[in-house]
């Protein structure tokens, strides 16, 4: 119905919405809750935003069945990295990223209707651009020049019968122009990254890349989540979707997490293996990773620097690490399980975001979506709950969250003793006031955590 309205994005979040639901009955391990309750909340959001939109957010609301793409003259790109595309709503394929001499970025996709095999194949399916053939996997690590280029705006390369390209020598990512991204402040980078979320054509998009979230595979994504970082690498720590590593990043301590957890695809693999590192003495790494909000730092790893090599670089979610690509002290521990560092810190201690009790809401919030008001309107430990967040601080989420059990236990009679139907409207605004108010709690936590300065949104 939304795409027959001429409501694509819209449309695709609702597949994914649905896409998400299936996967929960069927106890899919890929299924994630928060997933499920993102997708939601961006249709709830395009829905109670569209009515009153005009001019470019309407625009930016309704979407794009297809992107336009404008000339942009000649181009000289050097391969970045690539990334494998696996969406909930059944493309899949390979992105691959490429820098100008400017140090803007671009991407060269491949993506289509698949599973996990489309998404590990396509790194070594030659994509046509003007007269040259290039895989994903050799795009990455080369270059190209290009004459005629035509290019969407999120930079995504046109690849029309008036593009011509021909294949050019890359560059390593510590000589120019690839150097100049890592040159830029990590605060800065995250600031970037949180206020591309606040733009409207930016951050309602359809439908979406592994280590992504589901709204940016089908019209591309800009780069600007992304974060070029100079680590070392000190141990691991494990979370509730398995362990991550523990890098530190000038000063901060990042946990850096597998961007997909396929079977079929070798992030997590690669993860272990590289948590090897912190055993030996050279655990430096240039990484690419995507910024996930989240109270301590965190990212999803995406391509790193080679252990032994640092001109060359792991895609991590295409190329397959092998214990002789570490070092010699790295690799000769025993097969099994990850080791931990010695010298490692164990997880930072908990900071008064950390504590902030944000998880009563969004659990709530989480369950809502999973099992629908019913879940909401038992008694139990509401009060409490709403009482302890206005205690430490958190008085909007406290209301929140009352008026989210208030609206779900609502119930009221005719004349006659009768239910009447449920407000379903008045429960839906409170679930998605919720949910957009941990989303942005979310966000001022991770830019504390970075420090970087969080961006004041526009108004609507």
């Amino acid at each position: 119905t939304a795409r027959l309205a001429g409501l694509p994005r819209a449309s695709g979040r609702a597949v994914a919405v649905v896409t998400a639901l299936r996967a929960a009955r069927a106890a899919d391990p890929a299924h994630r809750l928060s997933d499920l309750g993102a997708a939601l909340r961006d249709v709830l959001l395009l829905a109670h935003r569209l009515p009153d939109a005009t001019g470019p957010e309407l625009a930016g609301l309704r979407g794009r069945v297809r992107q336009p793409y404008s000339p942009d003259g000649s181009l000289r790109l050097y391969g970045l990295f690539a990334e494998p595309v696996l969406t909930t709503t059944g493309y899949a394929g390979t992105v691959t990223w490429t820098v100008d001499t400017a140090g803007r970025l671009y991407t060269v996709p491949d993506v289509a209707p698949g599973g996990a095999e489309r998404a590990t194949g396509s790194a070594d399916r030659a994509v046509r651009i003007g007269d040259t053939s290039l895989t994903p996997r050799e795009l990455s690590r080369a270059g190209l020049a290009v004459s005629g280029a035509t290019v969407s705006p999120t930079g995504r390369l046109g690849a029309g019968t008036g593009v011509r390209a021909v294949r050019a020598p890359g560059a390593s990512w510590y000589a120019e122009p690839l150097d100049r991204l890592w040159a830029v402040p990590v605060a800065e980078q995250v600031a970037r990254a949180l206020a591309s979320d606040l733009d409207v054509p930016q951050a309602h998009r359809t439908p979406h890349t592994t280590g992504r979230t589901e709204r940016d595979s089908e019209n591309g994504r800009d780069g600007q989540d992304l974060l070029f970082l100079d680590v070392t690498l000190v141990g691991t720590v494990r979370e509730a979707a398995g362990e991550c590593l523990l890098a530190d990043c000038g000063g901060l301590t990042v946990r850096l997490a597998a961007a997909h957890d396929d079977p079929a695809l070798p992030h997590r693999e690669n993860l272990r293996l590289l948590a090897r590192l912190a055993f030996a003495r050279s655990a430096r790494l240039r990484v690419v990773a995507r910024l996930t909000p989240a109270p301590q730092p965190r990212a999803l790893l995406l391509a790193a620097s080679h252990p032994t090599d640092p001109d060359s670089r792991i895609d991590l979610g295409l190329d397959r690490l092998r214990r002789a690509d570490l070092p010699t002290e790295a690799a000769s521990g025993p097969a099994g399980d990850t080791p931990t560092a010695p010298s490692a810190p164990s997880a930072p201690a908990a900071t008064a975001a950390d504590e902030a009790p944000v998880h009563l809401l969004r659990r709530r919030v989480h369950q809502a979506a999973s099992g629908g008001r019913r879940v909401l309107a038992f008694p139990g430990s509401r009060e409490s709950e709403a009482a302890r967040l206005r205690r430490y601080g958190l008085g909007t989420a406290g209301e929140l969250l009352a008026e989210l059990h208030a609206t779900a236990a609502e119930r009221t009679r005719d004349p006659f003793g009768r239910l009447l139907p449920a407000d379903t409207g008045r429960f839906a605004r409170a679930w998605l006031g919720a949910a957009v108010y941990t989303e942005e709690v979310d966000r001022a936590l991770c830019a504390a955590a970075w420090g970087a300065r969080l961006p004041t949104p526009t108004s609507p």
